[in-house]
């Protein structure tokens, strides 16, 4: 089997999601989740599964959506409800700012750490003349990528409130990516994408991005932390059908070939 690598002769730029591709923080907003829609879900159908249904139905997306795609899923329906609602009232933005509320307080808490891997292949990446991005579905992407100390490794950073201001949705839309190439001056066939989430997958691949990454890291597929590697493997195996290239369960598997060729026109 080939070494799974990033070719810089073929692609000048790497686009990388952040929640658990660039920060540790997949399992903080699989937690927070699962509080939220465990209160709600009392009563009314069987508690939210962070091996399944944050992977299937809330992982990659933005907030609303998520929450939105996952009650569709149980054949639950709520009221949209508006900004102001109360968190933790039972509408889509009630449960919003409910979750919200508890992951700022996680990261306000404890800080953010990035993952030595991907840090240690982003200064490889500059190394070598390529431009990086860091995106975001969610609003908090730069406070993010600000608290685990990594803003000077990207070019560019497209987070929910460029998405908001700019009226993009959110993956598997691939509109958030494509704003990401757009800044960064590379065509999306030039341009990898580094991704943890399915949504964010499919994304890639639909606007053509020139290599998809998955990043399926065994520890996200089991309950508090804990690996189980036939889910890992099955996991694995469903990024690869939403249009992944290359799986790796860390960045630190990739090989970086080459140097940035200057772009022809």
């Amino acid at each position: 089997m080939n070494e799974p690598a990033i070719d810089l002769t073929a692609v000048s730029a790497v686009v990388f999601d952040t929640d658990g591709v660039v920060t540790d923080t997949a399992q903080s907003h699989a937690a927070a989740w699962k509080h939220v829609f465990d209160a709600f879900l009392r009563g009314r159908s069987a508690p939210f599964d962070i091996r399944d249904d944050y992977l299937r139905h809330v992982d990659g997306r933005p907030r609303l959506d998520g929450i939105r795609t996952f009650l569709a899923s149980r054949g639950l329906e709520v009221e949209e409800g508006s900004p102001d609602d109360e968190p933790g009232e039972p509408t889509i933005h009630g449960l919003g700012r409910a979750k919200d509320r508890l992951f700022v307080a996680q990261v306000d808490k404890y800080g953010v750490a990035a993952f030595p891997s991907t840090v240690a292949l982003l200064h490889e990446l500059r190394h070598r003349g390529a431009r990086t991005a860091a995106v975001s579905a969610g609003l908090h992407g730069r406070k993010l990528i600000t608290s685990a100390a990594v803003t000077h490794l990207f070019d560019v950073l497209v987070d929910g409130h460029d998405a908001a201001l700019m009226n993009l949705p959110g993956p598997p839309d691939p509109a958030l990516f494509l704003e990401a190439a757009r800044r960064l001056a590379v065509p999306p066939a030039r341009t990898a994408v580094a991704e943890a989430a399915l949504p964010g997958v499919e994304a890639a691949r639909k606007a053509g991005f020139g290599l998809v990454v998955a990043v399926g890291r065994p520890d996200a597929q089991g309950a508090a932390g804990h690996t189980d590697p036939e889910r890992a493997a099955a996991y694995g195996v469903e990024l690869r059908e939403h249009g992944a290239d290359v799986v790796v369960a860390d960045l630190g598997e990739l090989t970086v070939r080459g140097r940035v060729l200057p772009l022809t026109t």
